[in-house]
């Protein structure tokens, strides 16, 4: 039995997407100025309208409207006509100043050979909030992300490039696109084709729908098939069923978290409900959710399944998660009970631990508020990493 699967993927112009850009940006200027920072940023934006709310703990407050209005002008909204105007847009700002409760006894970033605080305690100290969080793998790419969010968020991540080094000079920021992959089988394994693509890009009015649907075609989906792993010469594939010139929060309202579903694995996986833009690290909705992609990604690379899924659960404030949870979909090499005592013996998955490992006390976030948290060749996104692939395997007994 075949499967048809779709997922979707946006640019940085879409609104909600600008409000994660919006959010990440303000996280990275708090983390930039110290790695302790604690911020949880959210934006909404509509017409000529950004509004910046949350909380925040650092040594001094920046200056958020500035933050915005970079970020705006860096996705390339320039003007009204564009969808929104970086430099004459109103910015309300209610972030604001507060102490966040802890119960680490200070042990975050605090701990070391000058301190009275060792790091097995600060590890055993620490907790976050509480929930759920998901990771995924699946055989499909090179990436060990599976083929529809895949070739979806390349397809964005292009219509951004050649917007923003002119070889398409007139489109606009805001874009969508849709991929649907046929698999060989129930177990949504090898992939045979793709089935259908859609690709929708705002533009000038200068630019004729014909020139738009050529030039999209030559210099976006051309060159994003020919990366992919399977065929799609007969697909069906629409580029930009009508004009599209209004877009971003002219056209539509945006908000931070509401693309939880593109910014991960693209409805194929489960998903634990938090969204990850303007949280730092110290949120286990972003930083545990690296550390479960992180190890399904092992899983999958060391051979020990086709598709993996790893969910963690947490109870607030306290360090370890109170789950570990690994499904492999009937895709497994060696008894699935083993795979997950291996992944609870090979991974830290206590919440300092991981923001630790993973070294994520960095400004890095801004890139990943679009075009996907996972399946991306950046070494930042340390949580990409395969480098617990044979002690996980060796640890299969």
């Amino acid at each position: 039995m075949t499967r048809l699967l779709t997922s979707e993927s946006v640019t940085e112009g879409h609104p909600d997407k600008v409000c994660d850009i919006i959010s990440d940006s303000i996280l990275d200027a708090y983390l930039a100025v110290d790695p302790d920072s604690r911020v949880a940023v959210e934006t909404s934006a509509k017409d000529g309208l950004v509004v910046v709310e949350g909380e925040v703990s650092a040594p001094r407050t920046l200056d958020h409207v500035e933050i915005v209005r970079k970020a705006i002008a860096d996705i390339g909204y320039t003007d009204a006509a564009s969808g929104l105007d970086a430099q004459g847009a109103g910015v309300i700002n209610n972030i604001r100043p507060r102490e966040f409760d802890s119960n680490d006894g200070g042990a975050y970033g605090n701990y070391g050979d000058d301190t009275s605080i060792s790091r097995e305690d600060a590890y055993n100290t620490f907790g976050g909030d509480q929930g759920l969080m998901v990771g995924y793998a699946s055989d499909d790419t090179e990436a060990l992300l599976p083929l529809p969010i895949y070739a979806a968020s390349r397809l964005a991540e292009r219509l951004a490039y050649v917007r923003k080094n002119g070889i398409i000079p007139l489109l606009r920021p805001d874009g969508k696109t849709l991929v649907s992959v046929e698999y060989a089988n129930d177990n949504v394994t090898d992939p045979q084709a793709i089935r259908h693509i859609l690709i929708s890009t705002q533009h000038s009015p200068e630019l004729s729908l014909d020139e738009v649907r050529e030039q999209v075609r030559e210099n976006v989906l051309n060159p994003v098939l020919e990366t992919l792993p399977v065929d799609a010469s007969d697909a069906q594939i629409v580029i930009n069923r009508a004009p599209f010139n209004n877009g971003g929060p002219k056209a539509d309202a945006g908000l931070t978290g509401r693309k939880i579903i593109v910014d991960t694995y693209g409805g194929i996986a489960g998903h634990g409900g938090g969204a990850f833009s303007g949280k730092d690290p110290r949120k286990p909705d972003r930083s545990a959710a690296y550390a479960a992609r992180w190890a399904a990604k092992n899983i999958v690379a060391a051979g020990l399944a086709r598709r993996a899924q790893v969910q963690l659960g947490y109870f607030n404030r306290v360090a370890k998660p109170i789950t570990i949870d690994v499904e492999t979909f009937g895709t497994e090499t060696v008894d699935r009970e083993k795979i997950q005592r291996a992944v609870a013996h090979t991974f830290d998955f206590r919440q300092l631990a991981i923001i630790d490992e993973l070294d994520l006390r960095r400004p890095i976030y801004r890139k990943t508020a679009a075009y996907g948290h996972f399946g991306r060749n950046d070494a930042d996104f340390t949580w990409e990493r395969t480098d617990k692939a044979e002690e996980l395997a060796r640890n299969v007994k």
